[in-house]
């Protein structure tokens, strides 16, 4: 999430109140009957699922048997204990850290000595989604590719020292490599004959994507009079993307990051005139009465709602950007629409149109899924569609709510 305040977690906004947890709906609608005609494979990971979840009676780690999963599962400890644990046989190593450069000219990190400059080009704070994308493009390699990484939030208290968490006052240095920090990276990876991943800081995939990178808006919202601020009177250009939290791959080999919580950035909000129908969106978003968390609006108009209303509306969206085009321009999908993104997940239907799964990751808000118009199956072969696409990206389509009492999707309006 990254916000500070635990009490905004637990705050039920939607106009529909609390509904019925999803969990209630599955379980009265898969009865135990229903269930075991499943396939063999889902009930093998309902089986595992349910022994890796109970606590065991003792501290021995239960054994593997036939037909589970081949290692052996990991003993309870004490909730106290802080260290990253993996079975018998597996080991794990840091490929990369806030700060490592990534790029040929990147210094090398100074926590006493960060700048805005350094940041831009080193990799970025509090990792979320990773997606690995094989090279060369279209190939199945597993020992060479890209990683897509999300880089969520900052936690300013630990980047900075002496930074006062309850009483902010954070110079303009600061928030810069805040900015710098946030955002995405791409990065070319690759695994030696021994089987250790090690990562290549001068290859030219090698990218960040921050709070300040140009992109651009596609869709149908382009232009909107809500999308419309002093720096971009037109509604077409963004700078900066926010508090990536999930993301996907798209089947063209693009990524497509997702925007949550982008309300805590912004401040302000109480000193909107109250009939000002932007008002009553920002509130339904959360966006704060008073200052923001980190205080970027002591420096940057445009986190500020009395100076910049419509700035927010400018976040919460499906960012699409390409790992293997490090010149291409990101783009905001509007038509996936606009809310608290929680996954981006792409699949191709039997019909061949591509679907990308949504959600909104605040307490009782919705499920959502974006459907293309066009059906790759047109296309013949797998390559042909993949460089088709790729000169486009998303296509025109339609975004869909889940009323998932009834197991139906409604049409949805982006806001």
């Amino acid at each position: 999430m990254g916000g500070l305040d635990e009490r905004d977690k637990l705050v039920v906004r939607s106009t529909a109140g609390r509904g019925e947890p999803l969990e209630n709906i599955i379980e009265r609608r898969m009865s135990r009957r229903a269930f075991l005609k499943g396939s063999a494979a889902a009930s093998a990971v309902a089986v595992v699922a349910s022994n890796v979840m109970k606590p065991a009676a003792t501290s021995a780690a239960p054994q593997a048997q036939a037909g589970d999963l081949t290692f052996s599962a990991i003993a309870p400890v004490d909730a106290t204990e802080d260290s990253l644990m993996v079975p018998t046989g597996y080991n794990a190593a840091v490929l990369l850290r806030w700060g490592d450069p990534i790029t040929a000219d990147a210094p090398e990190f100074d926590v006493e000595n960060q700048t805005e400059a350094a940041q831009e080009q080193q990799f970025g704070y509090n990792c979320d989604f990773v997606g690995f994308l094989p090279l060369p493009l279209g190939s199945d390699s597993s020992d060479r590719g890209l990683l897509a990484v999300n880089h969520e939030y900052t936690s300013p208290e630990l980047m900075f020292p002496g930074y006062n968490l309850e009483s902010p006052e954070p110079t303009q240095e600061q928030v810069d490599v805040e900015l710098a920090a946030h955002g995405c990276a791409v990065v070319e990876v690759e695994k030696d004959a021994s089987g250790t991943w090690t990562y290549n800081p001068a290859s030219e995939f090698n990218r960040r994507l921050t709070a300040k990178t140009p992109m651009t808006i596609a869709g149908a919202a382009v232009g909107h009079e809500w999308l419309q601020t002093s720096d971009d009177p037109t509604g077409t250009t963004v700078l900066g993307t926010l508090n990536n939290c999930a993301g996907g791959k798209t089947p063209w080999g693009t990524v497509v990051t997702a925007e949550e919580n982008f309300h805590q950035y912004f401040a302000n909000l109480g000193l909107m005139a109250d009939d000002d129908p932007r008002k009553e969106v920002h509130d339904r978003y959360g966006l704060p009465e008073e200052a923001s968390e980190r205080r970027w609006e002591n420096f940057y108009d445009r986190f500020d709602l009395s100076k910049e209303p419509n700035e927010p509306f400018r976040f919460g969206w499906a960012v699409e950007y390409d790992p293997y085009d490090p010149a291409m321009t990101p783009k905001k999908r509007t038509g996936i629409g606009r809310f608290r993104h929680e996954a981006q997940t792409f699949v191709i239907a039997p019909s061949g149109q591509v679907v990308a799964y949504s959600g909104d990751d605040a307490r009782f808000e919705y499920v959502y899924k974006f459907v293309t118009m066009v059906r790759l199956t047109r296309l013949t072969a797998k390559p042909i569609w993949i460089c088709w696409m790729r000169g486009r990206c998303m296509l025109p389509g339609s975004t869909m709510m889940a009323r998932v009492s009834g197991c139906r999707w409604s049409l949805a309006k982006a806001h």
